[in-house]
């Protein structure tokens, strides 16, 4: 399977959740075994060079491959969650999206000072999402060694608010 047929099985739909927003739906892919099996494997490709010790991901769907691609690369699976959602003391950063604003939170002892974290969405738009992921590692004192992602719309210029981090995505739309 490659990156082409992955692409086939994501979903494109319309004004959602808002109009004027194109929304891409991973689950056909999540749904194929094959599929899934080779999205997990072709991002711990591209991040495996990095030699990260956990990998960060932010609710909901950075949690759909977040796990899996931790256990791939051998390395933890720290969680980003909404507010008041996590049971211990936080951090918390804001940050904005194409479609609306959020705020999210990591345990404060969610990593040790110095860890090599991946940053990873199933989605990369604008960057507020992976860039207030990369500020929070930070915060804690861990380094952001690369921001990996199943989809980059490109066309929204995401990437450069990630600069000079390493960004890596296994499909990547134009429009």
């Amino acid at each position: 399977m490659t990156a082409v047929d992955l692409r086939s099985l994501v979903r494109d739909i319309p004004d959602f959740p808002k109009p004027g927003i194109g929304f891409k739906d991973i689950t056909p892919l999540l749904a194929d075994a094959d599929a899934l099996s080779e999205a997990v494997r072709l991002l711990a490709d591209r991040a495996r060079p990095l030699q990260v010790d956990c990998v960060v991901a932010a609710e909901a769907r950075g949690f759909l491959l977040g796990p899996a691609l931790a256990l791939e690369l051998g390395a933890g699976f720290v969680l980003a969650r909404k507010p008041g959602k996590l049971p211990y003391e936080t951090v918390s950063a804001e940050y904005l999206l194409e479609y609306g604003a959020g705020r999210l939170e990591l345990h404060t002892d969610a990593l040790a000072s110095g860890k090599r974290m991946l940053v990873h969405d199933d989605l990369l738009a604008t960057g507020g999402t992976a860039a207030t992921l990369c500020t929070l590692v930070e915060q804690l004192g861990g380094e952001v060694v690369g921001c990996g992602f199943l989809i980059e719309l490109a066309f929204l210029n995401g990437r450069e608010r990630l600069a000079p981090r390493e960004v890596h995505a296994l499909l990547s739309y134009e429009s």
